[in-house]
């Protein structure tokens, strides 16, 4: 029997966070274990949603559940090599934090709903609607397979209301302290 396998939190500005992800090729037991693994640390970290690179993987990988809550199971979602194909109604601005950028939070504006394509990790392909809190979950976590940042979403205000504690950030990984949690 195999371990399993515990990942830690990548953070600002650790490279992996600004790489556009790559493609999952294989569904197997080892894709599935992965999830699993993400969805640990997820909980483990007290968050909603993660992607791969935020484990330090460079995978089309995305989990997330809502209620931010394990014995809530039924509502896990695993989205695998997921593509946004439409965004749409109205934008709204809600504050959103990040596991890599510990202790922030920005104002942050989405659209209400988005429609994706991806696979299982059993390897079945989907289209699903997304709304309200599920969507921007889903476009947060998108964001960072494309390499998108919290920062990047930041208005001016929040950039300069963050300023000491992304600076921190970055001084930390400069001095090559552990670039996780």
């Amino acid at each position: 029997m195999t371990e399993p396998l515990e990942f830690r939190i990548t953070l600002y500005p650790d490279p992996i966070l600004r790489k556009v992800a790559r493609p999952v090729e294989r569904f197997d037991d080892e894709l599935r274990a992965t999830v699993r693994a993400m969805f640990d640390l997820m909980y483990r970290s007290q968050g909603v949603g993660l992607a791969a690179p935020q484990a330090g993987l460079d995978r089309r990988i995305l989990v997330l559940n809502p209620t931010g809550d394990a014995a809530q199971a039924d509502s896990e979602l695993a989205l695998v090599n997921v593509t946004i194909l439409d965004r749409s109604g109205p934008v709204g601005i809600y504050e959103e934090g990040c596991l890599s950028f510990p202790q922030i939070y920005a104002e942050v504006k989405r659209p209400e709903r988005c429609r994706i394509r991806a696979f299982t990790p059993e390897g079945r392909e989907f289209e699903q609607d997304y709304d309200g809190f599920t969507s921007r979950v889903i476009q947060h976590e998108y964001d960072h397979l494309e390499g998108v940042l919290l920062v990047d979403r930041m208005s001016p205000a929040d950039k300069a209301r963050h300023k000491v504690a992304l600076t921190e950030l970055v001084e930390r990984y400069r001095r090559g302290q552990p670039a996780s949690k």
